[in-house]
């Protein structure tokens, strides 16, 4: 599986974790150079607080379009800091 935005690779992996219909990735499979960290978090009720990536290239913003588990709940420690992408702004998850 591979994540594209503007024509460049933002993930590779085939050893994504599927959770509710998302791939996620392992966080060596991402290509960090295009990430910053966001101040967004969100709660789920059986992963517990997910922080955010926002995707940078050319000039072009994808406010929190990524986001990971660094501590997440006992069940679903399989995908602790393993990054998870939006399908919008024209960002495609592919295989």
């Amino acid at each position: 599986m591979k994540v594209v935005w503007n024509d460049v690779i933002l993930a590779e992996s085939d050893e994504t974790v599927m959770v509710e219909g998302n791939h996620y990735f392992p966080p060596e499979s991402v290509n960090k150079e295009h990430f910053e960290g966001s101040s967004s978090h969100t709660s789920c009720w059986w992963k517990g607080l997910a922080s955010y990536y926002n995707i940078k290239m050319n000039g072009d913003v994808r406010r929190d379009g990524a986001w990971y588990y660094p501590e997440p709940s006992d069940k679903a420690e399989n995908i602790k800091d393993y990054v998870a992408f939006y399908r919008t702004g024209g960002i495609k998850i592919v295989s």
